[in-house]
């Protein structure tokens, strides 16, 4: 098996795990949605891993999962569902601070690389 479908596998196991937490029914179609948005988000992460040949990921690392998501609290439900929105919204600012300083390093060494030798511009 593929680390790409270790990681799908775990995916579907813990998802039902979250929803029997929420209390939440889901139509096998929205299961499927759920189990796409995963797989777009984590997409380049599941493409690295698709080359890696793993066995099936480990029961006992399943349960520490399982009873990880037991332990939550509706305030960490509630949190984890308030960051998904700003954890998007703060790579956007991430990125766009990334290209200004990308920016300024660039005119930065285009203004070093200038020929002063005749008092410049």
């Amino acid at each position: 098996m593929t680390g790409r479908d270790a990681l799908l596998n775990a995916f579907d196991d813990l998802f039902d795990a979250a929803a029997e937490k929420l209390h939440a029914s889901c139509t096998p179609e929205e299961r499927a949605e759920a189990r796409d948005q995963f797989a777009q988000r984590f997409a380049q992460a599941l493409d690295m891993t698709r080359a890696v040949e793993v066995r099936e990921m480990p029961p006992a690392v399943l349960d520490d999962m399982r009873a990880a998501i037991g332990r939550l609290s509706p305030a960490d439900l509630a949190g984890m569902i308030a960051s998904v929105p700003l954890a998007h919204q703060t790579q956007e600012m991430l990125r766009t601070l990334a290209v200004r300083e990308a920016e300024r390093k660039l005119l930065h060494h285009m203004a070093s690389q200038a020929d002063t030798r005749y008092g410049g511009n």
